[in-house]
């Protein structure tokens, strides 16, 4: 499989706590709706992309097996929105809300 992000693909995501983890989701998923919004379906879905690629990487993590509940929940809410019927009914400021509170806790425990 060729990775968008290899480095974290070969082995750094790894190094990096689930708060870390699902922050920088965040940041892809946010650039994913900010692209969206503004029209340019291209670059949203290089984004798009480059999220559920990083969703992919937490999901194998094992480190995590007792999270994926909550992982794979999430990863479904935002495809659903993206990609699906929005069947949860999501908005882009519902989903920008989940992530912000992992970016938070990130940038404060630096």
């Amino acid at each position: 499989m060729a990775y968008l992000h290899k480095s974290l693909a070969s082995g750094r995501w790894q190094e990096f706590t689930l708060i870390e983890q699902l922050a920088n989701i965040g940041a892809e998923i946010s650039r994913a709706l900010s692209w969206k919004a503004k029209g340019d379906l291209a670059k949203s879905q290089s984004a798009m992309e480059r999220g559920l690629e990083l969703f992919s990487l937490t999901i194998a993590d094992k480190r995590w097996q007792s999270r994926l509940k909550e992982i794979t929940r999430m990863r479904e809410v935002v495809c659903d929105y993206f990609y699906g019927d929005n069947q949860y009914q999501s908005t882009q400021e519902s989903i920008d809300k989940y992530f912000l509170h992992f970016a938070i806790a990130a940038r404060n425990k630096k």
